[in-house]
């Protein structure tokens, strides 16, 4: 496929393009767990990179979930090691030939404790050979928005262990109702297990009413018993100083956190976002870190100068801050030497407030790992650059970055990411490129993405990044020097909601023909049961699936189903709506599906949906599903913080009453694109 290069100041059509870079060969992967980097103070924009800020190398030790030479009947964090690369390269008993109607199937099907407020948005983790109750058995681990932990066997299927964090904080709680989450919040993001401990350590974050009053603890459980240990659970808490001098606290009633918890550097790590992006006056994103052994807080939490908080402006134009970091729950990556990446969402819509060190939206950041020093970053430049991204809400933030592992004679380690737009950006760790979309490795279209990245390397030596961009799975090859290169797009699977899904691989090694893509796709209709689907595609064979199935539900209209499946011991894992489906060759159960639960009683609030067609000030005009255009003063929720940004072209839920010819909205919320999904609520 031939190579266009890229104009600096326009990304261009969706040709694919690649830029060459001289660097020394980096080394075989693994991941740094000791000596925090010393590294230079953060950069402005387009400041060259102090040369000896590097992410390359061969890493001083090592830790089993922090490599590829991961015990692979363990899933120990979020897509199964810190690379992000979702790649169990150990599974010897699930193959192409195996995995397809009739011989493979639902082996247990086992319905979570609360069948209402039981949403699962965490992945689950998978523990071999525990011993728990007597008998060594693998184990699997189920978080869910109740705040409840749930240990049941693989084997059996049978409950194990259950605990109980607390109270999750109501949907009413929430700023301005937020409802792109089920009923409650509880824990949100995927925990992570630490297998150097005996036994070892789950560390999840939960979302609780203290004192009624909403708060997050981090907990750091005993995986034998869920008993917290030593100093668990602890409060999280921040501070920073703003650029007018003044002091932002940690706000834990207008953060979200979503993206999955980090073990890395003898450290946990956590990333925080908003709510809906309402009272974005109040949110801000944060990535925060406390020492594994101890849950003391690292001293970037309450430093005043520190790079823990994404946006430290003290003024914006109109009052949105931001630059959230959520990534629709794809977990924090650590390069090879524990420095860390993520992407940034939005801020602003007036596009004017980007600034780092001050201000990092729409970014891939790469941050030390004692969160002090801004390292490096990029940010889209042109049509699809940061200022008409904040403009349109079209996060970069949406999906989520991989870390791709690096081998022997590379020119130039990486790091591939996407988000809304659609573009997918292949990055070096070196030198990211800032604010600069002409110094990205290649740039390709690969959908809209609400999900992230996949990885494998196939019996040729090449490495492969697995996309799910839109409905569809694309497989680009990425060689030595280091370029997208398509090699297959898979037929399009079934799926709703916002753009994309998410995928893992399993494989026996490198062996050719054994590597098989996993994937979830979302509820077509939020009519019940609002059916999740399991696919399974052969890497190197056809383009349609060799297997698919109904494997659970979500029936939440206005929150998107971001479920990975966890592969493990030749089975596979999909935690829904209060269900958990395990699959296996010789299964030949049916898939538990969970009915939604009954509405509230109470009499509904005035509400309606539509598509923006046009924005004015304080006013929107709407078309909504009977097609007669509608006016909304949005006037009230601007005033109270209480909207979404406007965009036309984007659906909203307005909450309001309706008066002299037109609504009088007092909160505006996003809403699906689709009409099918405009289900009136609380």
């Amino acid at each position: 496929m031939k190579n266009a290069k890229l104009n600096p100041n326009n990304e261009g059509s969706g040709a694919i393009s690649r830029r060459d870079f001289s660097f020394l060969p980096c080394l075989l992967t693994a991941v740094f767990l000791g000596a925090l980097m010393s590294v230079a103070s953060g950069q402005s924009v387009g400041q060259p990179l102090s040369p000896e800020v590097t992410d390359s190398g061969r890493a001083a030790t090592a830790s089993p979930i922090n490599t590829l030479a991961a015990t692979s009947a363990n899933v120990l964090t979020y897509h199964g090691d810190t690379n992000r690369t979702g790649w169990n390269s150990n599974e010897t008993t699930l193959t192409p030939s195996n995995v397809k109607a009739g011989s493979f199937g639902v082996l247990y099907s086992i319905p979570l404790g609360d069948r209402v407020n039981d949403w699962v948005d965490a992945q689950p983790l998978v523990v071999s050979a525990l011993s728990l109750k007597g008998t060594t058995q693998d184990v699997v681990y189920v978080a869910t928005e109740a705040n409840n932990i749930y240990a049941y066997s693989a084997s059996t299927g049978a409950l194990l262990l259950q605990r109980n964090l607390g109270t999750p904080v109501p949907r009413s709680r929430l700023p301005g109702g937020c409802d792109n989450n089920g009923p409650t919040m509880g824990i949100n993001s995927t925990p992570v297990i630490d297998p150097s401990t005996t036994p070892p350590t789950l560390y999840v974050v939960s979302f609780k009413l203290v004192n009624n009053t909403p708060t997050y603890q981090l907990h750091a459980l005993d995986i034998t018993t869920l008993a917290d240990r030593g100093a668990s659970p602890t409060t999280i808490s921040a501070s920073r100083t703003l650029t007018n001098g003044t002091t932002y606290n940690f706000a834990a009633g207008f953060s979200r956190q979503r993206a999955g918890l980090l073990l890395a550097n003898g450290n946990i790590y956590a990333a925080f976002a908003s709510f809906c992006d309402i009272r974005a006056d109040q949110s801000r994103g944060w990535v925060l870190g406390w020492k594994a052994n101890t849950l003391s807080p690292l001293p970037a939490n309450q430093s005043q100068t520190a790079h823990h908080l994404m946006n430290k402006l003290s003024t914006s134009p109109n009052t949105f801050y931001l630059s959230s970091v959520w990534m629709s729950g794809y977990g924090i990556a650590a390069g090879p030497t524990g420095v860390l990446y993520f992407i940034t969402g939005n801020s602003d819509a007036a596009g004017t407030t980007y600034g780092p060190p001050n201000n990092v939206q729409e970014s891939v950041v790469k941050l030390s790992a004692d969160l002090t020093t801004l390292v490096d970053y990029f940010t889209p430049s042109g049509t699809n650059g940061v200022g008409p991204l904040d403009a349109t809400d079209d996060d970069f933030g949406s999906g989520g970055a991989m870390v791709i592992p690096d081998i022997l004679g590379e020119s130039v380690g990486t790091v591939v990411a996407g988000g809304k737009r659609g573009r997918l950006y292949l990055m070096s760790r070196d030198s990211m490129g800032h604010n600069d979309s002409a110094r990205a490795l290649s740039i390709a279209d690969f959908g809209s993405c609400w999900c992230g990245p996949s990885y494998f390397m196939g019996s040729d030596g090449v490495r492969r990044v697995v996309s799910s961009g839109g409905r569809s799975i694309k497989v680009w090859k990425v060689p030595a020097t280091p370029a997208l290169q398509l090699e297959k797009s898979f037929a399009s699977i079934s799926s709703g909601q916002d753009g994309g899904f998410f995928t893992t691989i399993s494989s026996n090694g490198t062996s050719a023909g054994s590597a098989i893509i996993w994937a979830v796709g979302r509820p077509t209709s939020t009519a019940a049961p609002a059916n999740v689907t399991l696919y399974a595609f052969d890497a190197s064979g056809g383009t349609t699936p060799i297997f698919s199935s109904v494997a659970g539900s979500w029936p939440g209209p206005n929150s998107n189903a971001n479920i990975v499946p966890t592969v493990a011991n030749g089975k596979v894992f999909v935690a829904s709506f209060a269900a958990l489906n395990i699959f296996a060759p010789g299964g030949t159960r049916a898939p538990l599906v969970v009915p939604p639960p009954s509405p509230p009683q109470a009499p509904l609030p005035s509400q309606i949906y539509g598509i923006i067609t046009s924005v004015d000030r304080l006013q929107i005009t709407i078309k909504p599903q009977t097609g007669v255009p509608v006016l909304v003063d949005t006037s009230a929720a601007e005033q109270a913080q209480l909207s979404v940004p406007l965009v036309v072209g984007k659906a909203v839920h307005v909450f309001g009453s309706f008066s002299s010819g037109a609504w009088h909205a007092e909160r505006i919320l996003r809403a699906k694109d689709s009409p099918e999904s405009w289900v009136p609520t609380n």
